[in-house]
């Protein structure tokens, strides 16, 4: 095992108007057996940062260690790593064995080292993967066209792990199952993993921590927990979470919370939290409280019935504000406490209206 650490990683790419950054200043530090999910929009440098990790890409400036070894300019083929990539990049003339063992017969390894090491790989992939090693990967699905990938990754026995976005490819329910493989392996190996994907649900399941990136810069590092209930700002807050945040402009006056026109106090304890003026409140769907005295009508658009979860979630309008609205299931047909609604002003997220960073959160709620 091995740990990774990233010294203010800038990767700059020449663009039509010059010298266009790719990723920004990013320091990071990934512990011994780790895994490190990082999530964010398209165009974020999520993959330029995996292939920078790999030495696909050197960086414009910055640092890069395997654990006390600096990596920085070392070839990719020299750092021993594995990566799993969303298209497979299996060898077409070759079955799935040949692509498990192309490593071994090119670097100093007997015959039957590499028999052993694919022997040992192909059980750890499971009962049913044994029959996958003499196929071509022109007769394999999807889904076991990732696995032999993966066992490809494995059987090298790598110092790290970089996984770019490797069941994007699959169906939901080998997708399902992927992951659950790829997570037993992580356990099992405890070998320091980067794995990218745009799914934060995928990004929760898998990694012991999240990184949030936009825009070549890494915003915040975490749990779940972390980002969910004390975001740093309200790009994270809003892309952490489903159904997203409602963000709804207010500004605070000697302890009265102004919207749209109409307004509220707030408690005397949380409003001196704040500072008076322009701020922006984030409303999670479960954050409403009806039947309120105080409370304003939801304009209904849709609702969505999610019997798994037994909610609904009401979309529609409130003070001019699109906003959704979490109900239990068997409450969904009910709109009579919609009428009187208001968000619960404790548990919300409050943030600065010209940086939007975060001013106040309430932290996660009490086990007890």
């Amino acid at each position: 095992m091995t740990s990774l650490r990233l010294e203010h990683i800038v990767k700059d790419y020449d663009g039509p108007g010059g010298r266009q950054p790719a990723l920004r200043d990013i320091s990071l530090e990934v512990g011994d057996g780790e895994a490190l999910a990082i999530v964010g929009p398209s165009g974020c440098g999520k993959s330029t940062l995996l292939k920078v990790v790999a030495g696909l890409e050197f960086p414009t400036h910055g640092r890069i260690y395997y654990g006390d070894l600096d990596m920085t300019e070392i070839k990719p083929q020299d750092r021993g790593v594995g990566m799993v990539f969303q298209d497979y990049a299996l060898y077409p003339a070759m079955k799935s064995k040949g692509n498990l063992a192309y490593y071994f017969e090119h670097h100093a390894y007997t015959h039957e080292q590499m028999e052993e090491r694919v022997r040992r790989t192909a059980e750890l992939m499971g009962v049913d993967f044994q029959h996958l090693l003499g196929r071509f990967p022109e007769t394999l699905s999807g889904g076991e066209q990732q696995r032999v990938a993966i066992a490809r990754c494995i059987v090298r026995d790598p110092t790290i792990f970089l996984m770019d976005e490797p069941i994007v490819n699959l169906d939901a329910k080998r997708r399902e199952q992927t992951r659950i493989e790829i997570k037993k392996l992580l356990r099992t190996f405890r070998v320091t993993t980067l794995y990218v994907t745009h799914d934060q649900q995928e990004a929760i399941f898998m990694g012991d921590r999240l990184a949030v990136m936009r825009a070549g810069r890494i915003e915040q590092v975490g749990s779940f927990d972390d980002l969910y209930y004390a975001p740093v700002n309200l790009f994270v807050a809003t892309f952490i979470g489903s159904p997203p945040l409602t963000v709804l402009p207010a500004a605070l006056s000697e302890g009265r919370l102004h919207i749209a026109g109409q307004s509220w106090p707030l408690p005397e304890e949380l409003a001196g939290h704040l500072p008076s003026g322009p701020l922006r409140l984030g409303v999670r769907a479960e954050h409403w409280l009806r039947d309120q005295p105080d409370g304003l009508p939801l304009e209904i658009s849709h609702s969505e019935r999610i019997p798994t979860e037994r909610i609904a979630l009401v979309h529609g309008h409130w003070l001019g504000q699109r906003v959704i609205v979490s109900l239990p299931l068997e409450e969904a047909d009910d709109s009579r406490g919609l009428q009187r609604l208001r968000p619960d002003w404790e548990q919300l997220l409050y943030f600065a209206a010209d940086d939007e960073h975060l001013l106040y959160s309430p932290g996660p709620p009490a086990l007890f």
